[in-house]
């Protein structure tokens, strides 16, 4: 995997604020996948945790969902991530892809070389430097997708993590503009719907994936042609 990411050059200023644990205003996907996979969280720590300013953002575009679309919430997947995670989480990963092309991950191949480029593209690397923290640890950064009143998700045409095209945010475009009434027309409104209110909440969507979205990381202030991030990697207390 490449380790340098375009936004990596830009400086870190941290504010401070705090990691916070999501309120139940807003809809969690549990189980916890990497939880249940086994990440090593540690028993006292919650992938649920968003910086203050980020949390706030959050229940404003969630506020923003509910006046645009009634009886739609967020479903929130992941949030804070340690590096023991990322780590894990990416190692992960490039297992799965080895073993669905039929490859030996612990054996140095041109097929390794790429699945590491391809679970590259959506997975930051686990840097311990303080100066290229991945998007997650620093408690700014969200996985989400679209729930109804009932908890049920909305169809996005695509699962959160899969690997391929079929994540690119703009995937379905096309194919709304041919047929309107398709249900790949249908999985691009509700990707665009997500977009639409945590943009106008103040995040920035991941170019790759149609699900994360950041507030004042590094990734945040590349997008937004920021000087500055607000946030370094965030405290990773209770993890063992």
């Amino acid at each position: 995997m490449a380790a340098q990411r375009p936004w990596h050059p830009i400086p870190i200023h941290d504010n401070g604020e705090a990691l916070l644990e999501l309120p139940p205003e807003l809809l969690r996907l549990e189980p916890h996948p990497y939880a249940s996979l086994g990440a090593p969280y540690g028993p006292q720590a919650t992938p649920f945790r968003l910086r203050s300013g980020v949390l706030q953002r959050l229940l404003e575009a969630q506020a923003l969902l509910e006046r645009r679309a009634p009886g739609l919430r967020l479903a929130i997947f992941d949030a804070w991530r340690p590096l023991a995670v990322q780590r894990f989480m990416v190692r992960q990963a490039i297992e799965t892809e080895c073993r669905s092309r039929g490859l030996d991950p612990s054996t140095p191949s041109s097929g390794l070389d790429d699945v590491e480029a391809l679970v590259g593209r959506f997975w930051a690397p686990p840097s311990a430097d303080p100066a290229t923290p991945p998007p997650h640890s620093t408690g700014g950064a969200v996985d989400l997708t679209l729930a109804d009143g009932e908890g049920e998700l909305l169809p996005m045409g695509g699962a959160i993590d899969e690997l391929g095209s079929v994540s690119e945010p703009d995937h379905y475009a096309a194919a709304c503009r041919q047929d309107p009434a398709s249900a790949q027309a249908q999985w691009h409104r509700n990707r665009s719907l997500l977009a639409a209110v945590m943009g106008e909440a103040g995040f920035a969507r991941h170019p790759n994936e149609w699900w994360h979205f950041s507030r004042g990381d590094q990734l945040w202030a590349w997008l937004q042609q920021q000087h500055c991030a607000h946030y370094g990697r965030a405290p990773e207390v209770g993890v063992s």
